[in-house]
């Protein structure tokens, strides 16, 4: 039976005939300009170097920072003196101010992402070029990023809990689509053990099931919607490929030495991990396993994910390291300045587990993490499902 709008609660059928807030709009501008900014970033580290701080690219990451924090702490600001026409029953109260979940989360977001700012260009000037992607700047600006990001979903969330019909849908595809945003983000995160020189080594894969799953299952248990696993991971292989293909058309040299390999124009990301594969897999197996058992869910899920991913991800890497995919479209042959000829990357060779009970014990534990994290998902997700606030 259709539910009609007589049916509804008063919040719904208000949320069904409002607008999508100003604010929602801000958090998604915020968290797609961050990660177009962090891409960039990562391009401008591996084509020139580190030659400023204010490039064009650190200003798209920080902007984040700037659209979140200004528009969350409006909304605070707004609902705690009752100027807000946000519903005052889906809030929470936090020292004193008012607001719902994903706005306090998104304020701390933009507050930790602008403190990295001095701070990595101190960190820079005192020790130079990052070793790793993971330095004490860099953990707290992802940090930041990430509480944006999961604000932003709870802040899409509120209002979806609360609408119906065609509103409650567009809710949906941009709860979806900020899911993307997370996956992207993380995406980076393991970008040092996702390298395809490793993608016959276990932790490979020990890396990939412990970063992906979880927001994988969170986003499709609480959305609801039928091909969401396989809609998020879309959105991370479309942006990728835009990355790949947009990124070579623009001119840059180094700036720093050594110079290893010459570079003339940006240097992309390597080709997107085929993470739609087990999605479309997982996707098709959740109508058939949704009234089943969280833990029965967790292990068709984590496995499934594994084994697809691993039968798909392990062939296909022998293909990017052949001279076939040296090519504009799967950019293969871009190496950055500091890749020397005699590396396993320019020479197309794969790093190798030894012995090999290293490899199978990697592989189990990534089985493990697969699973485990897929729970966590689902009660997370499920969690989120009812999350009004």
């Amino acid at each position: 039976m259709a539910t009609t709008a007589e049916t509804l609660p008063l919040s719904a059928v208000r949320e069904e005939s409002a607008a999508i807030p100003w604010f929602i709009w801000a958090s998604l501008v915020a968290v797609t300009s961050a990660i177009i900014g962090g891409h960039w970033d990562i391009s401008w580290h591996r084509s020139i170097g580190r030659d400023d701080f204010w490039t064009p690219a650190h200003i798209a990451i920080y902007l984040c920072g700037v659209i979140a924090g200004l528009s969350s702490a409006y909304l605070i600001l707004a609902t705690t003196l009752n100027r807000s026409q946000y519903p005052r029953e889906a809030t929470v109260r936090i020292w004193g101010f008012r607001g719902p979940l994903g706005a306090f989360l998104t304020a701390w977001g933009g507050v930790a992402m602008l403190t990295s700012a001095p701070f990595d260009d101190w960190w820079h000037n005192a020790y130079g070029l990052d070793v790793k992607i993971l330095s004490p700047p860099h953990v707290l600006l992802i940090a930041g990023i990430l509480a944006i990001q999961v604000g932003a979903l709870l802040l899409i969330l509120g209002y979806r809990n609360r609408a119906a019909g065609a509103r409650r849908r567009l809710y949906d595809w941009l709860f979806l689509y900020t899911g993307g945003m997370i996956v992207l983000l993380m995406s980076v995160l393991v970008l040092e053990f996702t390298s395809r020189v490793l993608a016959h080594s276990g932790l490979f894969y020990r890396t990939v099931a412990l970063a992906f799953p979880a927001i994988l299952m969170a986003v499709a248990t609480a959305s609801g919607q039928r091909w969401a696993v396989t809609f998020v991971t879309g959105v991370y292989t479309v942006f990728m490929l835009g990355f790949v293909w947009i990124l070579p058309l623009f001119p840059a040299e180094p700036k720093l030495g050594p110079v290893y390999n010459p570079v003339t124009h940006f240097v992309p990301p390597q080709f997107p991990l085929l993470l739609l594969v087990p999605a479309l897999a997982i996707d098709l197996l959740r109508g058939s396993l949704e009234r089943q058992s969280a833990g029965l869910q967790a292990l068709v899920y984590g496995t499934t994910f594994l084994g697809l991913f691993l039968a798909a991800q392990w062939p296909f890497a022998d293909f990017l390291m052949s001279p076939w995919a040296r090519n504009w479209f799967f950019a293969a042959d871009q190496f950055d300045y500091l890749t020397s000829p005699n590396s396993r990357l320019a020479r197309g060779l794969f790093y190798q587990e030894t012995p090999s009970s290293i490899w199978w014990r990697n592989l189990g534990l990534a089985l493990v993490f697969s699973i485990l994290m897929s729970r966590v998902g689902i009660a997370w997700g499920r969690w989120m499902a009812r999350m009004q606030r």
